[in-house]
């Protein structure tokens, strides 16, 4: 049986042990009695029921050993059905930032975890005039060795996580502690064969065992390092005003976490869980609309030195019990990020250009998290497994330097709601949820539940789902489910202080810009929603999977800097504001078939296919994704100790942006480049002497397709990033 598909009907002694089973395998699993087993079926919780939707995909730790490593895990998560990496928004700019995009909602759409608690550090970088974030996203805070497993939530199962999961969760649940005293040390480097790309070295170690009879720990570590790439890697490539096109930029992590599991009862176990990281990059010379920001001289000298580092601490206690009744969990956490970075233009051309002579700035980004839920199992005419949960956030965001005064600042009282000066925004959110997992007869499961999200800004919002399996044949099993979800508006978008200026370039253009416009902050945004809905097949043999699914996202309220103003000053200068636009679209089918071709040779393959990904309002891409993705595996067990495994993965065409919606103007039919179908192929090898030793060596991108980037999608069309080319990896990892 594998992680992505455990069944949900396990059979244990009694219904207390088969309910801790579900709910608290990891902490309790030695508990349990192993004799006098009865066959008492016992259904899961509404969590674990969805978690076997057609839309979820789950990386087990055997996954990511056999797979090529990576120093983030979002290289690995990438292969997924539903998955991508794209940059922030469709604009182009940050292309080389790209980030889990599952479904073609964009990465603003992925809720990330770790743990089951939400990660949120990106959220410390400022928002850009066109949705951009200079970031690389929360997926590279945890070594790929100290993962246990990744879940890949998409569609209406992802509905129950709340603001922001409205494209999908990525769960990244870590390594356990274990019951012997154990470590481990791990090395890994990955060697471009062209000296114009950044090589990689990552080093991590893991130390795992018990304290007393009742107390355990686990800590791991890890630094890594990526040089940027050289800067003239695009050298044939400029923008407009010839000013040459940055690659990818490097970065140097540092990680340290703990856990100390405490097993107060039998039935009852307290966590504390504490981190810190810190993320620099290494710049390679990128600006948010690749011109030098005004000052090409100045952002040429600062490559290869950190111009941004972040800091993330994080401290989570959690409390779990099993109980005649059914099982809980309540848990307190905090995550603090700091954003310290060279300071950047705010307007024109220079926005999101380092800044000559304005020094560091740190944003400062606080969150405080209480959460707790029940389950109880119960019988009302079917056997069922009750859900009642509760959440509430504390964001608090000061950012001095996204809020600063500038030059092109309006006199004081210009602009209603804007106060000079002011550099902190807070909320305060809560949830309440309910799901109940119900049996209906042998063959069907019923997964209904509603969750109410408060905001103190936005008001309330209801988020109702259903999801149901019902087994045809004991083979063939058909699924569904539809459900609602919502994200809040971000705290830029809501905050009237947050102040950006156009000379008149990034205006509406078919309107006279005497004087520029600025884009202000709206407090009467309201949230985002869509209708996520899912429905196919799954095929299981015993041997060989097969699995299809239709999908459709109805997606209402876009968040989108308007190009219509609000209100005009006596100067003439034109006020605009982050609206909520109107609706979007995203469909597609996605799938997945495993073939055991021999008893040592494994054949994986899924694709996804987008119909379409649209604003309904302007036909324009919510993001730049391939039509289709196909991902397919070889793996090849050669002996116990020897394995071979061959990759492929092919990207349709990239379709390009047709409209600025921010300068109201068609893009120019020359510049709208579209990427053709590419592939890249890799192979790697893995070798486990004995208990202790383990080494990997392979080849990415072996028959080395390499993509340049072009610019921003104005210029460029879907050419906004780079696709490294051939490289070679090895891992060495030491055990005890």
């Amino acid at each position: 049986m594998t992680a992505t598909h455990r069944s949900l009907r396990m059979y244990r002694l009694h219904h207390a042990a088969a309910l801790a089973s579900v709910a608290f395998a990891p902490a309790f699993a030695q508990t349990v009695p192993v004799t006098q087993l009865e066959s008492v079926r016992v259904l899961g919780t509404a969590e674990e029921e969805i978690k076997e939707s057609l839309g979820v995909s789950v990386i087990s730790a055997e996954d990511i050993a056999r797979r090529p490593p990576a120093t983030d895990l979002s290289e690995i998560i990438r292969r997924e059905p539903g998955v991508n990496l794209t940059g922030n928004s469709a604009s182009g700019n940050r292309g080389n930032s790209r980030q889990i995009d599952l479904r073609g909602m964009g990465p603003e759409n992925t809720l990330i975890l770790i743990d089951g608690k939400p990660v949120s550090s990106r959220n410390s970088v400022r928002y850009g005039w066109n949705g951009d974030r200079d970031t690389r996203g929360d997926t590279n805070w945890v070594p790929p060795e100290e993962v246990e497993r990744i879940e890949v939530i998409r569609g209406p199962a992802a509905a129950r996580y709340g603001s922001g999961a409205m494209g999908g969760v990525v769960n990244i649940i870590t390594k356990r502690p274990t019951d012997k005293l154990s470590g481990s040390v791990t090395y890994y480097t990955n060697q471009p064969e062209s000296g114009e790309e950044g090589e990689s070295h990552r080093a991590n170690f893991r130390l795992s065992g018990p304290l007393s009879d009742k107390l355990s720990f686990r800590l791991y570590g890890g630094y890594s390092k990526t040089r940027p790439d050289a800067q003239n890697i695009n050298e044939q490539n400029t923008t407009v005003d010839q000013t040459q096109i940055a690659g990818r930029e490097g970065f140097v992590n540092q990680d340290l976490n703990a856990l100390l599991s405490w097993a107060l009862t039998s039935r009852q176990t307290l966590e504390l869980d504490a981190g810190y990281s810190r993320q620099g990059n290494r710049y390679a010379g990128d600006t948010m609309l690749n011109n030098g920001g005004g000052n090409p001289a100045f952002v040429s000298s600062l490559y290869g030195s950190e111009t941004y580092v972040m800091y993330r601490n994080n401290v989570a206690l959690t409390h779990r019990g099993r109980w005649d009744w059914g099982d809980s969990r309540l848990s307190l956490a905090y995550e603090g990020t700091r954003n310290a970075r060279q300071n950047e233009g705010l307007a024109g051309g220079p926005e999101g250009a380092p800044a000559e002579g304005e020094g560091w700035f740190a944003s400062r980004l606080k969150n405080w998290r209480a959460s707790g839920e029940v389950n109880v199992p119960f019988s009302l005419g079917f056997d069922q497994v009750a859900t009642i949960g509760a959440e509430y956030l504390r964001e608090s965001l000061e950012d001095p330097g996204s809020l600063r005064s500038n030059f092109w600042d309006p006199p004081a009282g210009a602009i209603p709601g804007f106060s000079r000066g002011a550099t902190r925004k807070r909320a305060s959110s809560y949830a309440l949820y309910a799901e109940d997992n119900i049996e209906v007869g042998t063959r069907t499961t019923v997964t209904p539940g509603l969750r109410l999200d408060h905001h103190d800004d936005f008001g309330n919002t209801w988020s109702p789902s259903l999801n149901a399996s019902h087994r045809i044949t004991d083979k063939l099993t058909i699924k569904g489910g539809i459900a609602r979800a919502y994200k809040a508006p971000n705290l830029y978008q809501a905050n009237p202080n947050y102040l950006l200026f156009s000379r008149g370039f990034g205006c509406n253009q078919a309107e006279v810009n005497s004087g520029g416009c600025f884009l202000q902050g709206n407090a009467d945004l309201a949230p985002e929603t869509s209708v996520n809905k899912e429905l196919g097949l799954a095929y299981d043999s015993g041997t060989w999977r097969a699995s299809a699914a239709y999908f459709r996202n109805d997606y209402r309220n876009k968040i989108v800097a308007s190009n219509q103003y609000a209100y005009q000053l006596p100067n003439g200068q034109r006020v605009l504001q982050w609206v909520n636009s109107g609706k979007a679209v995203v469909e597609g089918v996605e799938g997945n078939l495993f073939i055991p071709l021999t008893a040592a040779l494994d054949w994986n393959t899924n694709f996804t296919y987008m119909i379409e990904s649209k604003d309904k309002r302007t036909g324009e891409p919510l993001s730049v994704i391939p039509k289709y993705t196909v991902n397919t595996t070889l793996d090849w067990a050669v002996t116990d100790q020897w394995r071979i495994q061959g990759n492929v993965t092919w990207y349709g065409k990239q379709e390009a942006p047709g409209f600025t919606a921010r300068r109201n103007l068609p893009i120019p039919d020359g510049n709208r480049t579209a990427l053709s179908p590419y592939a890249l192929a890799g192979l790697n090898t893995s070798y486990t002497v004995n208990r202790n030793l383990r080494f990997t060596v392979g080849v990415n991108n072996l028959f080395d397709k390499k993509l340049y980037r072009e610019g921003v999608a104005d210029y460029a069309g879907a050419a906004s990033y780079n696709e490294p080319g051939r490289s070679y990896f090895a891992s060495a990892t030491v055990s005890f």
